[in-house]
């Protein structure tokens, strides 16, 4: 438990991103935030079915416990969104975690437990970071240079919102806008032309799929976040890598 300023016990975590990619006179550019231990109030919080059908839970939670000041849930990059959220449930309820997996050889569903303080930072390359959550990419195949910034929470939220008014059409037509609309809220400019205008219309018409595919290799590869897989040895001895689900049953009792 770290010895703090705050008049509740709170503990010091810290973020994949390193907080090389928020504003310098941020307080997470320090790379670390203040969290505090989970008390009946965040309980409170987790069992309340309003919160669960709005499907808010984890934001409120994780609003609950952030200790820092100056620091909002909206402004923290999605893999140390992540990392606060794994953080929260070590403290709340311990590192051991029960998770049931299928076996991807034998079809069968397993039990196991894993501790969540072994799950490790994704690696990602830190040379293309040059202070600000802005990077350039160049298209392999339409060789249009692309300006674009790691979603945040408030990102994420917005595009929910527009998901949400979206799901009739999407009921109707089969087909989801969820990767466009990501693509959209990403992209700050395409050859240097920073209209909305311009950038969906080039999402929706001319980014072709070769080159979509490497855009999204190369998010991954500068992307700070947490590595949410185990390694698993299969009942007939094969090794895989499984991701885990960081849902509202991450926590107990709200998966309970």
């Amino acid at each position: 438990m770290a010895e703090n300023q705050y008049a509740f016990p709170t503990e010091v975590l810290s973020l994949p991103s390193k907080g090389l990619l928020y504003p310098k006179d941020s307080p997470l550019s320090k790379g670390v935030i203040d969290v505090k231990y989970m008390t009946a109030k965040e309980e409170d919080i987790l069992t309340s079915q309003n919160l669960i059908q709005q499907g808010v839970v984890i934001d409120r939670l994780l609003d609950s416990v952030i200790a820092t000041e100056g620091v909002k849930l909206g402004d923290l990059l999605i893999g140390d969104k992540n990392a606060i959220m794994i953080g929260t449930r070590v403290l709340g309820y311990g590192k051991d975690y029960p998770v049931q997996l299928t076996d991807p050889d034998t079809g069968e569903q397993v039990e196991t437990e894993i501790d969540l303080t072994k799950l490790e930072n994704t690696k990602f390359d830190e040379s293309v970071f040059k202070g600000e959550n802005k990077f350039s990419f160049t298209l392999p195949n339409s060789k249009k240079v692309l300006e674009f910034k790691l979603l945040t929470h408030s990102d994420e939220e917005q595009i929910d919102a527009l998901l949400q008014q979206y799901e009739k059409i999407s009921s109707v037509t089969g087909v989801s806008n969820e990767m466009t609309l990501r693509l959209k809220h990403q992209i700050l400019s395409v050859d240097g032309e920073t209209d909305q205008k311009i950038i969906d219309d080039f999402v929706d018409n001319q980014f072709l799929a070769l080159d979509t595919r490497e855009f999204r290799k190369y998010i991954q590869s500068i992307q700070p976040d947490v590595d949410v897989s185990i390694n698993y040895k299969s009942k007939i001895g094969n090794f895989h890598k499984i991701p885990i689900s960081l849902g509202i049953d991450f926590f107990w009792p709200a998966g309970e």
